[in-house]
């Protein structure tokens, strides 16, 4: 079922031959920005016709209705809501453990420079809403926003026709449950355009992340400098590095968990072992008739962007990994801790049979927003640092200013500023 890719004589470099799937965002832009200019100009109204038009929905309001938040909430099944709670438990002590202190450095007597961490003022949350619902990504959006104390969350994720025009009712009750009451039904380029430039319904966000579809992508790439935001996400992605000891039934299961996301998901397997991928492709072939998702799931796993990738051994598997850059790499070899330990780029590691990556969006405690399409190998997830921005307070009395002085002129006079030279000048008459 996968495609092979060959690369035990190969000595280049392997990224121009590993399987990605395309994603032109540049070529996506242009379709959108009509989109996103009628919402900077025309406001709500233009986002309520770009919902009936692309979503097929018609919307008095953007905003939702606070009773129609915590209504979702309390129609949530017991099991849902203790499952959803667990992954808030979880997701929120993984990510408070990142919070950095202020701390001050003392240059000379009189000679501070103090590094502080302040939390973004504004930020929109999107969760998609498109081939599925994802509670969870409100989840993993919202609690690292909410522990870096950023004082406005807004979430906005696509209107549905089957819930009346509101987003789907398991993300409203997650909002619900992480206390968030100002989200808007709107998704795709309109609703990045709504939360970027405002509109007479909602302020403007000075932050916008989430994942979502191409459209969504590119007009976060256009509105950026408008607002901060997280990254670009691609299609969603797993490399799997496996040698023999591994159980083909469960890398079997781990690429249909993320090929069942969307056709343009890529599942990719690196190992030296040609035994372990014809048991896997027997497996894939097994598992995929008895899927939900079927059709997707074949479309995505014998797309181009998947494959199984033959490697001399686990070494070279390491080196193919890392010129991957996967947004989930799973490591299943013998010693995998080991392995995984020398892993440089990826979005998150998951290490042995009984870390798959589908505990990583849910439960885990870590965050499932990662980079995509190889960007991996220079941005991280989404995390509480994201909402957080480091200013420096320098704090200089006139003693140290005066032991410095001489410096700052000499600086500015070779980078022929001389009235930079001057503004020091002026205190030390």
């Amino acid at each position: 079922m996968l495609n092979r890719i060959d690369l035990r004589g190969e000595s280049r470099d392997p990224r121009g031959l590993l399987p990605r799937a395309q994603f032109d965002v540049t070529a996506a832009i242009e379709q959108i920005r009509p989109v996103v200019q009628a919402v900077r100009e025309h406001g709500a109204a233009a986002v309520k016709e770009a919902s009936h038009r692309f979503d097929k929905v018609s919307t008095e309001h953007l905003r939702v209705p606070a009773a129609e938040i915590s209504g979702a909430a309390d129609a949530l099944s017991p099991e849902v809501r203790a499952a959803l709670l667990t992954a808030i438990e979880r997701v929120r002590r993984v990510h408070e453990a990142q919070l950095r202190p202020s701390h001050t450095t003392t240059l000379a007597p009189g000679a501070t420079v103090t590094e502080k961490w302040l939390p973004v003022g504004r930020v929109g949350l999107y969760v998609p809403g498109g081939l599925a619902m994802y509670p969870s990504s409100v989840v993993m959006n919202v609690v690292p926003a909410q522990v870096a104390g950023v004082p406005e969350i807004v979430v906005a994720s696509p209107p549905q026709v089957d819930n009346n025009g509101l987003p789907d009712a398991r993300v409203l009750a997650a909002c619900a449950l992480l206390g968030i009451s100002e989200v808007y039904a709107m998704g795709g380029a309109q609703a990045i355009a709504a939360l970027g430039y405002g509109t007479e319904e909602n302020a403007p966000v000075d932050m916008i992340t989430g994942p979502g579809n191409i459209w969504v992508t590119a007009a976060k790439r256009l509105l950026r400098g408008t607002v901060g935001i997280d990254a670009e996400a691609g299609p969603t992605e797993i490399a799997i590095l496996a040698d023999d000891s591994a159980d083909p039934v469960h890398v079997a299961a781990d690429l249909i968990s993320q090929a069942e996301h969307d056709p343009l998901a890529a599942s990719v397997l690196i190992t030296p072992s040609e035994a372990l991928a014809v048991a896997v492709d027997a497996e894939l072939e097994a598992q995929v008739k008895v899927t939900k998702h079927q059709p997707r799931v074949t479309e995505a796993l014998t797309g181009p962007q998947s494959g199984v990738v033959l490697v001399r051994d686990v070494e070279h598997g390491l080196e193919v990994a890392d010129a991957y850059a996967a947004e989930h790499l799973e490591i299943q070899t013998r010693d995998a801790a080991s392995v995984a330990d020398r892993v440089r780029n990826a979005g998150a590691i998951f290490v042995g049979a009984y870390s798959p990556v589908s505990l990583g969006d849910y439960c885990a405690g870590s965050n499932h927003v990662l980079p995509t399409a190889g960007c991996a190998r220079h941005s991280s997830g989404l995390s509480t640092h994201t909402f957080l921005r480091a200013v420096h307070v320098i704090d200089y009395s006139e003693a140290a200013l005066r032991e410095v002085a001489g410096h700052v002129i000499t600086l500015a006079e070779a980078e022929d500023l001389p009235a930079h030279g001057a503004a020091v000048k002026a205190r030390l008459r």
